[in-house]
């Protein structure tokens, strides 16, 4: 999995997957050769990478110890973990076509890793229970719909979705949006805490948390609701039942298209030239989980930008890790944290490989781009759930 050696990264993880799928445990080395993986050797995977257009080598069970031995040493910051089966995989999204594209489901179909659909009916009836990870979708926590209102609300799109949104609240016993959007969150609180896996970009990183600090007050202007928000709902946020971030100023203008504090999009001065952002090196043998997160044939990751793009660092909670930052402009792209029982990792900006996509833009193809190291990090977090618990020392 180094950048010289195989020709398509993201395949290699479907492969893994369809690996696992099959009952076949595979060794995840970390730090060797760009995190490759080790799988017993047979005729029907020779085939199915060579159809997958992957890149492979085989070697003998003696050089293959030889690899595991020396990963062993104390000296060398590599570790083996062993993958056990494969993690059932949702995404959060709902039906229709969205003006917009999805990273993740890119990702997993082009890397023909399969997975359901859900959705606030299926959230609520405690359907999460049935997988071992989940997406959120871009989506918005906070019933303010994206905070699309300035650039879209005459939109046939924009008034659809509202609509949509309000009819599918109203047939859930809800009278607004935002209440049935809290639910959800909490819903998707509980099953990360009974040990569930999180994944979000993009705004539904900062808008989940920022729904869950406001369960006791309203934020939404009339135009969202119908009702004007809360006098001083900004001192009625409760920053202990967040994920991630703290002590955040909401953006209460519903023209501007931002949620709060907590994004550095607007506070960003750099050119796309220079806009890169680097992971951290973590010790794989005592901090697995981090080094298995990133896990990348390139520490330099090119930058790219969402409607939540990068977090401000002040305001992450101190026992969240920052996995990957842009040093030059002080921002954190790339976080991950426990609660409860459960794991969840926010990763900042839209598409990896489109670095300022818009409404309407054509969708990524990613045959094109089939090494991407940023694609590599969604991917990463889809493996992880997969991995043999007494070895997640974090």
């Amino acid at each position: 999995m180094d950048a010289k050696s195989q020709k398509d990264h993201l395949k290699a993880y479907g492969i893994t997957y369809w690996s696992l799928d099959r009952g076949q445990k595979v060794q995840w080395l970390l730090n060797y050769k760009g995190g490759s993986f080790l799988i017993p050797d047979s005729e029907k995977l020779r085939k199915e990478c060579t159809i997958r257009g992957v890149s492979y080598e085989v070697i003998s069970n003696a050089k293959a110890n030889s690899i595991l031995e020396s990963i062993e040493s104390p000296s060398v910051n590599q570790e083996s973990v062993t993958l056990e089966k494969a993690p059932r995989i949702a995404v959060y999204t709902p039906d229709g076509n969205a003006p917009w594209d999805d990273a993740v489901t890119l990702v997993l179909t082009y890397a023909e890793i399969p997975y359901d659909k859900v959705y606030d009916k299926e959230v609520l009836n405690d359907e999460l229970l049935l997988y071992d990870w989940l997406h959120l979708h871009h989506e918005d926590f906070t019933g303010q719909y994206g905070k699309f209102y300035r650039a879209y609300r005459a939109t046939p799109w924009y008034i659809e979705e509202k609509k949509q949104a309000e009819n599918l609240a109203t047939s859930l016993g809800f009278d607004k949006v935002s209440k049935s959007k809290l639910a959800v969150a909490q819903k998707i609180r509980d099953y990360v805490v009974g040990g569930g896996f999180m994944f979000a970009m993009c705004s539904a990183t900062d808008s989940f948390d920022i729904a869950l600090s406001a369960y006791l007050t309203d934020i939404c202007e009339p135009m969202f609701d119908g009702d004007a928000s809360e006098p001083g709902y900004q001192n009625k946020l409760d920053f202990g039942q967040t994920f991630a971030f703290k002590d955040y100023t909401l953006v209460k203008d519903p023209n501007t298209y931002e949620f709060s504090s907590i994004d550095m999009t607007e506070k960003r001065n750099i050119p796309k030239e220079k806009d890169y952002f680097t992971l951290m090196d973590f010790s794989a043998k005592w901090d697995p989980i981090p080094s298995m997160l990133n896990q990348n044939h390139t520490a330099i990751v090119k930058g790219f930008m969402g409607q939540t793009t990068s977090f401000e660092p002040s305001q992450i909670k101190s026992n969240v890790l920052i996995l990957g930052e842009n040093k030059v402009n002080g921002e954190a792209r790339y976080i991950h944290g426990i609660k409860g029982k459960g794991f969840f990792t926010f990763y900042g900006g839209h598409d990896p490989e489109d670095y300022q996509h818009r409404v309407g833009d054509p969708k990524t193809e990613l045959e094109l781009h089939p090494t991407s190291p940023g694609y590599r990090l969604i991917l990463n977090n889809i493996l992880f759930p997969a991995a043999e618990k007494e070895k997640q020392k974090t």
